[in-house]
């Protein structure tokens, strides 16, 4: 996690220093007046400039400054508990770190409990499931790098957590019921029809299926493993809104959902297909490029493209691409072609 460490008092500047060196990609920004030769960045913009700016560029933030000049500062550039960074603020005696915003999908419980743990004080964590002990669905899914879908059920979710009520849980890949062993309501269920027929009131699902009726009920929540690899094949100048539109096609035909998807794979020849890069760069997913001669080994349910062939010398792409960036694992979609698109999508082992 990239962290962004900002104090304003020279006792502050002292902590934040410390802190800096203790944590892995932090960097520590300091007020001009209390410059020193030690690698901090020193800033001269109002800091009503410096926190929304350090915010709405992604960074986790450890402020070490009173929580109202914080809040006051941070409150018009929020925008969810899904997107917004973690936001931390300590006293500068360093006896308590308070997590502000996006305590469990940013991680700022985490990181509270880190920086207490760094600087001898003691993290104030408010959030009820931590506070009764329990694992809130949202912090479970951090953890495990899960999409949570939708988000406005998380309340609902969690707040059954607290309340013991039934919660039928569909986790077939076991990434997260180790976690909720032992947890008062939540139980197992071996599919997704069993989930519905057992009564309970409210249900979870790990899963990269579509499931329309989610965005409908309050009392069900996905959970997005990033297991799908997209295997693509384009022909040259082919748009990223193209692109975009049969990747989108495709997933609601095979009831699968873009947020499961862990990368894109293609041939190196396409390493400079602007189309590609663009899309690649808006929906934040690396590309992964295999040279011809791996794709020609590979063994796939689509017969040879002599198109492709003579292009770049590979007997197919999407498929064959899908295949070794997912660990040679299972094709879930086999190879579709659309306009000036192909793709094939393949499960991750």
């Amino acid at each position: 996690m990239k962290t962004a460490i900002i104090a304003i008092t020279p006792r502050g500047a002292e902590l934040a220093r410390r802190i800096g060196q203790a944590l892995p990609e932090a960097q520590v920004y300091l007020p001009e007046r209390l410059r020193q030769e030690d690698g901090c960045g020193y800033f001269s913009e109002p800091l009503a400039e410096l926190l929304p700016r350090l915010f709405s560029g992604g960074q986790a933030l450890v402020c070490i400054m009173s929580i109202g000049i914080v809040a006051r500062l941070l409150a018009p550039v929020l925008k969810g508990k899904d997107v917004d960074p973690a936001v931390v603020v300590m006293d500068e005696a360093g006896e308590y770190a308070i997590p502000l915003f996006s305590g469990h999908l940013g991680g700022a419980n985490a990181l509270a409990r880190q920086l207490a743990e760094l600087a001898g004080g003691q993290a104030v964590i408010t959030t009820a499931t931590d506070v009764n002990g329990l694992p809130a669905w949202d912090e479970v899914a951090r953890i495990n790098d899960l999409v949570v879908e939708p988000i406005a059920n998380i309340r609902h979710l969690n707040s059954m957590l607290l309340q013991g009520d039934k919660i039928a849980l569909v986790d077939r890949s076991g990434r997260i019921a180790s976690c909720f062993e032992g947890v008062k309501g939540v139980f197992r269920c071996s599919s997704f029809s069993a989930a519905v027929r057992s009564g309970a009131a409210g249900q979870v699902f790990v899963t990269h299926r579509s499931i329309p009726e989610a965005e409908i009920r309050s009392d069900l929540l996905l959970l997005r493993p990033r297991d799908l690899v997209v295997g693509i094949g384009c022909n040259r100048g082919t748009s990223a809104a193209e692109i975009a539109e049969v990747i989108a096609a495709e997933f609601k035909r095979g009831f699968l959902s873009v947020k499961s998807i862990a990368c894109l794979a293609s041939i190196d020849a396409k390493a400079d297909e602007a189309g590609l890069l663009e899309y690649a760069g808006k929906a934040q997913l690396d590309i992964e490029f295999h040279h011809a001669e791996a794709l020609n080994a590979v063994s796939t349910p689509a017969p040879d493209s002599p198109h492709a062939l003579a292009a770049v010398g590979a007997k197919g792409v999407c498929e064959p691409a899908a295949i070794l960036s997912s660990g040679r694992g299972s094709l879930l979609v086999t190879k579709k072609k659309r306009g000036n698109v192909t793709l094939a999508v393949a499960e991750k082992v």
